[in-house]
């Protein structure tokens, strides 16, 4: 099939963010999350337990879940990727995994309090979570085909970023301004919640699942209109034995590419780490902070902004001096923010106690959230167009899958530590502890990164 033209492909390519962000954006951080953490608070206290160890147990549950969606795309990722590149096609794994994507976020509308299931959300939400990750996979491997210049490749890929927040800006906007009500029973906007929802039942929070599906779905056409696979010449139909064989010789080679081996284990501790901060962010400020979902969401609207304005500002750094620069400083950064979202208790700011009642720690907890959007946007964009510097240009999907690989074969890490430190401490402020370490331990690693790989002529 002919390719269709560069900038249509390349807007088409933007709207895969813009229609996924709101996985990451509404269910994983700022909505669904912190729903999970307080209806299971809930029903542990209702079960007898206490409520500051409830709070803690639920962030745990969570946490938990959310490992055992890491391990499963850890073992998966490459062996895709890998069987993808063996047949140069790409579309249809997408087509599948955004059929997951949808399912497993519309079926959370199935999870009210009265009849609550840890085992239903964590299941569902966690099939939706692969389906995007992997959909997520198959995407950025294109990156590399949009421009041949690879400064060019750090702005489209910061533009496309930054595209996503604003996605998931407009997306949160319009979830807490028509359908989520606060403590009056309005939304944001004052409006009763739209289509009847009933707060009594949270309808009007679990309706977030099906929002991002429906999202999903509408905003993915320009993708699958103006997305096609590159024809590969001599390829055939997924030759999975042919994909694992070149997997093998990849892993056996990776020695000796020591550029692209510290590259994959610097960007697993750092991305683990980020990735700590996302999910456990609403649940923080619900549980320490006494946030309620629709504060939070505000909370989100200002985070997303901020990524929104950093990645177009760090995908221009990036053009200019590469990702390197911008990767490092945005850990500095982030290790900071984790530094202070720790010093933060409801009446107290790095161990000063505060008077009854101050704002304080709300409005440091606002701006850890904006630098976290900054910060973390600017270094996932940079992220994946490091990428395309570090790995073989024949075999970029496969390249993207081990980035996967590396990204998630310690994710369930930054949760296993959160929810370990949690259950130990019985404390959710120190249980965030776990991600400072993961960042400092990835910017060791870059140490040993080439700027422009190991792969370059």
């Amino acid at each position: 099939m002919a390719q269709t033209g560069g900038r249509k492909r390349i807007w088409g390519w933007y709207f895969f963010d813009w229609a996924s962000q709101p996985y990451n954006t509404l269910l994983l951080t700022f909505i669904f999350g912190p729903y999970f953490a307080q209806t299971a608070t809930n029903a542990l206290v209702d079960g007898g337990m206490e409520l500051s160890a409830a709070k803690a147990q639920a962030q745990a549950y969570w946490g938990y879940g959310l490992a055992l969606a890491g391990i499963a795309i850890a073992i998966l990722a490459p062996i895709l990727g890998a069987v993808a590149d063996s047949s140069g096609r790409r579309m249809p794994w997408i087509w599948l995994f955004s059929a997951m994507y949808v399912i497993g976020a519309a079926a959370l509308w199935w999870t009210a309090p009265a009849d609550f299931s840890l085992l239903w959300a964590l299941f569902f939400f966690g099939i939706g979570l692969v389906g995007m990750e992997f959909a997520t996979i198959f995407t950025n491997a294109y990156l590399p085909e949009l421009h041949p210049d690879p400064g060019e490749r750090g702005r489209i890929s910061g533009d496309g970023w930054a595209f996503g927040y604003a996605g998931g800006v407009l997306a949160l906007i319009a979830m807490i301004a028509l359908l989520q009500s606060g403590a009056n029973g309005r939304t944001m906007a004052g409006l009763t919640p739209l289509f009847g929802l009933d707060p009594a039942t949270k309808a009007d929070t679990r309706i977030v699942g099906p929002l991002a599906a429906i999202w999903y779905a509408v905003f993915m056409i320009p993708f699958f209109l103006y997305v096609r696979d590159t024809p590969k010449p001599g390829a055939q139909r997924y030759r999975v034995g042919a994909g694992l064989s070149d997997l093998a010789r990849t892993l056996r080679g990776l020695p000796k590419h020591p550029s692209l081996l510290a590259y994959l284990g610097s960007s697993m501790f750092y991305r683990d780490a980020l990735n700590g901060m996302y999910t456990f962010g609403g649940v923080y400020a619900l549980g320490v902070l006494d946030w309620s979902i629709q504060e939070i969401g505000i909370f989100g609207i200002l985070a997303a902004i901020s990524g929104a304005v950093f990645c177009v500002l760090g995908g221009r750094i990036d053009r200019r001096i590469g990702p390197m620069p911008v990767i490092v400083a945005c850990c500095i950064i982030l290790v900071a923010t984790a530094c202070l979202i720790i010093s933060l208790g409801p009446n107290s700011v790095m161990g000063v106690s505060l008077p009854e009642g101050s704002a304080l720690p709300d409005i440091l907890f606002y701006v850890a959230g904006a630098s976290i959007g900054a910060a973390g946007g600017a270094l996932q964009a940079s992220s994946r167009n490091m990428l395309t510097r570090q790995g073989n240009p024949e075999r970029m999907t496969e390249a993207f899958g081990l980035y996967a690989l590396s990204g998630k074969a310690t994710s369930f890490l930054a949760p296993a530590l959160i929810a370990l430190a949690s259950d130990l401490t019985g404390s959710q402020r120190l249980g965030i502890t776990p991600v400072v370490g993961l960042f400092i331990v990835g910017l060791i690693l870059l140490a040993w990164v080439k700027p422009k790989g190991d792969f370059a002529t």
